[in-house]
């Protein structure tokens, strides 16, 4: 039952992926890994967005709207990964990294 539920929600890809899979617990590990990359995987892709936060700084012609999309993605990602921010912190990342000639 469990493998039918998992197969209703799959793309052409991901379906092929796991089809010869006995089991949901098969199909999940293999989706998991797949989807969301092996610890190490998801260690490096946090340094790079660690690093990408840090280094962020508006670039020459980008508007502060897709200043605030780029500081998004990389903040939300952050999250989901497990690091936290508090409010005050990111308020004062995102005006330090507004081009002051605007």
């Amino acid at each position: 039952m469990d493998c039918n539920i998992i197969t209703y929600t799959l793309s052409c890809d991901e379906f092929f992926r796991v089809s010869q899979c006995s089991s949901g617990k098969e199909m999940w590990d293999i989706l998991e890994v797949t989807l969301e990359g092996t610890t190490d995987v998801k260690r490096a892709r946090k340094h790079a967005l660690i690093q990408e936060y840090e280094l962020l700084r508006m670039q020459k012609g980008e508007s502060i709207c897709d200043v605030q999309k780029r500081f998004s993605y990389i903040v939300n990602h952050l999250m989901s990964l497990g690091n936290t921010f508090n409010k005050k912190e990111l308020n004062i990342k995102i005006l330090k990294c507004l081009d002051r000639t605007l």
